[in-house]
């Protein structure tokens, strides 16, 4: 497995596990400690695995959590997504800075989320499992979420949205969380 710093997003990593396949298909680690550890993270600190599914055009996002926010490891472990992190830490270099990605169940590739970055993703296949390991509980009461559709962040969806929940499609804009999250 190799650790791949994400310039555009401070302390963001891409894990990409090494694949051994033949005839039956193949076997990959997901997570190693080791591997997490090498790049000063603590594997132990996620308490939480958490498993979404899509179908093709599903947007989940962009959420955060406020307070002491929540860094999270991101896995596409079916199908295809098109991911989208945000850097919302104003102490950041990369404040304000935002990353795509896509992630498959055919590479298996993990993204490391810091804390106080807002994260969404959507469904480019048929159907596709996110999977999700969590450093802190989830606290609904420490929900964010921003308007995927913000001018301001003008995210390349690259498909036409079929279905956000009412959350999402309520979402304040990304200059009103910030000066929420300033209080």
């Amino acid at each position: 497995m190799k650790a791949t710093e994400v310039p555009a997003i401070a302390g963001a990593y891409l894990f990409e596990p090494t694949p051994y396949a033949d005839e039956r298909g193949f076997f990959c680690r997901t997570f190693d400690a080791e591997v997490v550890r090498s790049v000063g993270l603590d594997p132990d600190a996620f308490v939480q695995d958490s498993l979404s599914r899509s179908v093709r055009g599903v947007l989940r996002g962009l959420h955060l959590r406020s307070g002491a926010g929540e860094a999270k490891l991101v896995r596409c472990s079916s199908g295809r997504i098109f991911d989208v992190v945000v850097d919302l830490r104003p102490d950041s270099p990369t404040y304000l800075s935002r990353a795509t990605f896509e992630l498959s169940g055919e590479t298996q590739a993990t993204l490391y989320v810091p804390a106080g970055c807002a994260h969404g993703f959507q469904a480019l296949t048929g159907t596709a499992d996110t999977s999700y390991r969590i450093d802190r509980e989830h606290d609904p009461a420490e929900d964010v979420t921003i308007a995927f559709d913000d001018p301001e962040l003008a995210v390349p969806w690259p498909l036409p949205v079929t279905s956000v929940s009412r959350r999402d499609r309520e979402a304040p804009s990304l200059a009103e969380v910030l000066k929420r999250l300033e209080k």
